[in-house]
């Protein structure tokens, strides 16, 4: 039998048939992912609010940043085509967004409704209101109302302030030192984006480190920022000026996590993923690949606009189960459904603990990996903060779904890879999110043409 990917489509939504040789099919050759999701949000927000032009390469063609670019040109920011080898943003400089005629719809992006609240709130004298799809509508956002209502913002929204939508009325904040209960990379950022428009000191501190590119592209943008790394604080002093900055994103180390385990579970794989970014707050999953004893290398180790680079070279081996759990895991929270996948073919059993923020991304990560996992034949336990994955079950054929979820359908299909029949993936449309030409991506390295 030959392998076979087919993408069918009854509108609105695309089911993925995937079907593979019971020996299955090696992974080889060299591949580049998209461009990262977190750095090509920011990009386009401090872009947006710098004065001058800001030029962007590599940016995340997917639909989440389709979205912030779509809210910020309708408070007045002009940018050019997102199909450009270099995007521009024709930045209008801090407090000078302009209030939208419109409702700002974040699509399905919780990253750029949290973030951008914090710009808006600060803005004095316009009023926004702000939704997005029905995930998002679901998802809560007292995580980071709270802190800004501290800081003296007015927002409401349904369910006491917790849901989208929400109407925002800016008003001119006041600097405060906020104790997070969870270390989150979109409640820190929104809350110094707040500050930059705050005179004073602005201050997060975190129980543990979350990912820092907020940071990292703030101060190459002119603010003032400084950071406790043995208190896990941050601090922005504001009133801030931003300056226009060329901005090189690297390929996102979440959408190489995909084929760093394809190409470790299935056998006479031999795969490079190329200028993958390597920051230290993102690479829970090569730690974590590690500890199963996973052939990976890095290669050509650099440094691009103040983040680092390298290509990451996988190769099949016989992984090992391991516990994951404390601080590692917000530096893998996304690539949590994906290692679930490769503690399927793990000797021994793999538990994922300290988790419980996958229960409120795009779906309930943790309850559809297990039910999901567990239609392909899987063994996996559900628990409140995670999940208990048994090695070395045998996955059969069947149709799971997405749950409109761009991780989990993305995670199906590189489960399909190893199981004995076809796996058909409903509503596989929602791996445009992050990564629009995963399919085609992964017939590639199959061997196949079309799809």
């Amino acid at each position: 039998m030959t392998a076979r990917i087919e993408l069918t489509e009854a509108a609105p939504h695309q089911t993925l048939t995937l079907e593979f040789p019971a020996d299955g099919v090696a992974l080889t050759g060299r591949v580049r992912v998209p461009g990262d999701k977190s750095i090509s949000h920011r990009a386009l927000m401090l872009g947006a609010i710098a004065l001058g032009e800001t030029r962007i390469q590599g940016l995340l063609l997917g639909e989440d940043p389709r979205s912030t670019a779509a809210c910020f040109q309708a408070m007045g920011v002009t940018l050019s085509s997102l199909e450009d080898e270099w995007v521009t943003v024709q930045g209008v400089g801090l407090g000078h967004l302009q209030e939208p005629a419109d409702v700002l719809n974040a699509g399905n992006s919780g990253t750029t409704l949290r973030l951008m609240l914090g710009l808006l709130a600060s803005h004095p004298d316009r009023l926004f209101t702000v939704t997005g799809d029905g995930s998002l509508r679901s998802r809560p956002m007292d995580r980071v109302i709270v802190p800004l209502t501290q800081m003296g913002a007015q927002i409401w929204g349904r369910q006491g302030n917790r849901l989208a939508p929400l109407a925002v009325r800016g008003q001119a904040l006041k600097p405060i030192h906020y104790r997070s209960p969870v270390a989150s990379a979109q409640i820190k950022s929104c809350l110094l984006l707040a500050g930059l428009m705050t005179e004073g000191d602005t201050t997060v501190t975190e129980p543990s480190l979350s990912r820092d590119h907020s940071e990292r592209m703030l101060r190459a943008f002119g603010a003032d920022i400084s950071t406790d790394p043995d208190t896990c604080s941050v601090t922005v002093r504001g009133p801030a000026t931003l300056t226009g900055q060329t901005v090189v994103v690297p390929g996102d180390i979440s959408s190489a996590a995909f084929w760093l385990v394809a190409g470790a579970i299935t056998p006479g794989s031999d795969l490079v993923v190329e200028n993958v970014g390597i920051n230290p707050t993102r690479t829970g999953i090569l730690d974590a690949l590690a500890a199963m004893e996973a052939d990976i290398t890095l290669e050509n180790p650099r440094e691009v606009t103040g983040e680092p680079v390298a290509d990451l070279r996988v190769r099949h081996s016989r992984l090992k189960a391991a516990t994951f759990g404390g601080d590692l895991i917000p530096r893998m929270i996304d690539e949590v459904p994906i290692l679930a996948v490769a503690a399927l073919f793990a000797e021994g059993t793999t538990v994922f603990t300290d988790a419980a923020e996958l229960r409120v991304k795009e779906c309930d990560r943790i309850a559809v990996m297990a039910s999901q996992l567990t239609r392909l034949g899987a063994r996996v336990e559900e628990h409140p903060d995670g999940l208990t994955v048994h090695g070395g079950a045998r996955l059969t054929g069947t149709t799971v779904d997405s749950y409109h979820d761009h991780r989990i359908a993305m995670s199906m299909a590189i489960a399909a890879l190893r199981a004995d029949g076809p796996v058909q993936v409903q509503r596989a449309e929602a791996a445009a999110v992050s990564y629009p030409s995963f399919t085609s991506t992964l017939a590639q390295l199959c061997g196949l043409e079309g799809v």
